[in-house]
């Protein structure tokens, strides 16, 4: 792993486990009833089984759409929509990241790359009207015909920043959203705050692993990250 802060022109952030809690709910509604059978490793199961059905998902659809199978991959799409449509009625941030990217705002074009749909999107903004303001653009379910972890999407919100993929960086809390990020040339930081654990992130090409998103904003000023509006 090396990040090179310098190189930093455009961030880009995954959605859910990055920005906001949504992992630890589903984690915590899992874990309760295995409790009872697992005890303390309930937790730690119920994360593993979460990126378990959540990659290959991803990753299966990808492997469709190569093989020109579009209407499988299409009903597929259509299925992760409307599980993604149960959309929280109040979305919780997690620690820092509205100061986070309050500092970022102005310094960085900043993006949202999601597999969730722009209902979704547009219900999260609409919470946080300052975030939506911070954002250059959005990438969601809609606007690709692949999802991570292949690299479509980072390498179409590069193209829509105006930004070379090589300068930019991606944030995320998972195996694909890593392996998103690599393949498509963008540096990665992993965060520890959602699905996804040291060992996985790392063996899956993580420049940086970091245990809260918030915490991006010390390694940028302490490292001295380029800053392309010139102030």
């Amino acid at each position: 792993m090396m990040f090179d802060p310098t190189r930093v022109q455009a961030i880009f952030f995954d959605l859910d486990g990055t920005l906001v809690d949504t992992d630890d709910v589903a984690v915590a509604r899992l874990a309760g009833p295995l409790s009872y059978l697992l005890g303390r490793r309930a937790e730690r199961f119920a994360r593993w089984f979460m990126m378990t059905i959540e990659t290959p998902g991803n990753a299966f659809i990808t492997l469709l759409d190569w093989l020109h199978l579009d209407p499988y991959a299409l009903r597929i799409r259509h299925a992760l929509r409307r599980r993604f449509e149960r959309t929280p009625k109040v979305y919780q941030l997690i620690p820092g990241v509205d100061a986070l990217l309050a500092e970022l705002n102005g310094r960085f074009p900043l993006a949202l790359v999601t597999s969730r749909s722009q209902h979704s999107i547009d219900a999260f903004l609409a919470q946080f009207p300052e975030i939506a303001a911070a954002m250059t653009t959005t990438c969601g379910i809609q606007d690709s015909v692949r999802i991570k972890p292949h690299p479509e999407p980072i390498l179409l919100a590069a193209s829509r920043v105006g930004v070379p993929v090589e300068a930019c960086l991606m944030v995320g809390d998972t195996r694909m959203d890593v392996l998103a990020g690599k393949r498509a040339g963008a540096q990665m930081v992993a965060v520890l705050c959602g699905y996804g654990e040291r060992r996985e992130l790392a063996r899956a090409g993580a420049d940086l692993i970091l245990e809260n998103t918030a915490d991006l904003g010390w390694w940028l000023r302490a490292e001295g990250a380029a800053d392309p509006s010139g102030t």
